[in-house]
């Protein structure tokens, strides 16, 4: 018998195959809620835990960590994550589960917790597909993973947005300016529409919605030359620039997916030409993502925490936690992570009923 599995008894836990808990992707506020109940979920049901290093990294190279009360205790709260994370895949830079076998054998992982986006979710169906008992906790900022009404780290980055929309509108009100505020999302404008709904913005551009600048341009000089001092514009950072133009630094990434950011560099000029005011661009990039989650998130990482830690332990695989109303349930992984999912029409049209 393993030391683990004598430590375990000693601690009047029944022996019993391990669960590993691993963040891939981006970070996200209200990962660390997450990690910290997945961790009390599993051995309150008698299940030793394992924190996975740095994402698929280290299952690919052997990178663990035990994780116990002790280890999670003050961590709820704090941003980012405890494991870390990375952009390496088992199936782009390995073999797949072959890849990963040898640290879940080592460390005799029966069940594998994979907290992620859609390209992390993909790769858990992958390996579920291949035999590994995985089950997925969704996370993005961006709230566009199917099979969940909304994901954590969406109530965060919106009220980071809103603050950054409060605080640009005085200072656009000061100088008669037109501030474009650009946040992220890459294929859906969730952040944008509900944030600039929330700071009252004046006009906003999502990836859904197809816009002419001709007619913001319009929108927006009627609103100036009607005594507005000032106009706000949120852009989501997915949306096509305009004809002709180019996005500034434009590259991709080692997955092939573009690295987003600045298209209202791009937006901006026109703008700025087709109304006669001033246009200034604040991109705020990361820092949508990063520092203390809110309550809603802490909350809802808690939940879907608790109920994967549920599902792997109750021998469940191939499935993702998701929020169905008020009640936690699971949906297939696959089904989820199949398209992207759009923002609702009937949030950018309540938002658009404020427009200039």
């Amino acid at each position: 018998m393993g030391a683990g599995r004598r430590a375990a008894e000693n601690d009047g836990m029944n022996p019993g195959e391990r669960i590993a808990v691993l963040t891939a992707g981006g970070d996200c506020p209200g990962l660390n809620a997450v990690i910290r109940a997945v961790t009390v979920g599993s051995l309150g049901a008698g299940r030793e835990v394992v924190g996975i290093r740095n994402g698929w990294h280290g299952l690919m190279e052997n990178e663990t960590t035990p994780l116990d009360r002790d280890a999670v205790r003050g961590i709820l709260n704090r941003g980012g994550t405890i494991l870390g994370t990375s952009r390496r895949d088992p199936y782009i830079h390995g073999e797949g589960r072959s890849t990963i076998q040898p640290t879940l054998d080592q460390h005799d992982i029966g069940a594998l917790i994979v907290i992620g986006g859609d390209g992390t979710l993909r790769t858990a169906t992958r390996l579920s597909d291949e035999g590994v008992q995985v089950v997925g906790v969704p996370k993005t900022i961006d709230n566009d993973i199917g099979g969940t009404d909304v994901t954590f780290g969406f109530h965060t980055a919106v009220q980071i947005a809103t603050d950054a929309i409060d605080r640009l509108t005085t200072t656009a009100e000061s100088h008669n300016r037109i501030m474009l505020l650009e946040v992220m999302g890459r294929t859906a404008g969730w952040i944008a529409a509900t944030a600039g709904m929330a700071g009252g913005a004046d006009m906003i551009l999502v990836p859904e919605v197809p816009y002419d600048l001709d007619d913001v341009a319009a929108a927006l000089r009627r609103r100036h030359d009607g005594g507005a001092p000032y106009s706000l514009v949120v852009v989501a950072e997915g949306v096509d620039p305009p004809p002709g133009a180019s996005v500034p630094d434009e590259r991709e990434d080692a997955f092939g997916f573009s690295r987003l950011g600045g298209v209202s560099y791009a937006i901006a000029p026109i703008l700025e030409e087709l109304t006669g005011y001033e246009a200034r661009v604040t991109v705020l990039g990361y820092i949508q993502r990063g520092g203390t989650p809110s309550a809603f998130d802490r909350v809802l990482g808690t939940r879907l925490g608790l109920r994967a830690a549920e599902l792997a332990c109750d021998g469940a695989r191939g499935v993702m936690v998701a929020l169905k109303g008020e009640s936690i349930g699971a949906v297939p992984i696959a089904d989820a992570c199949r398209h992207p999912r759009p923002l609702d029409r009937s949030v950018y049209d309540a938002a658009a009923a404020f427009f200039a």
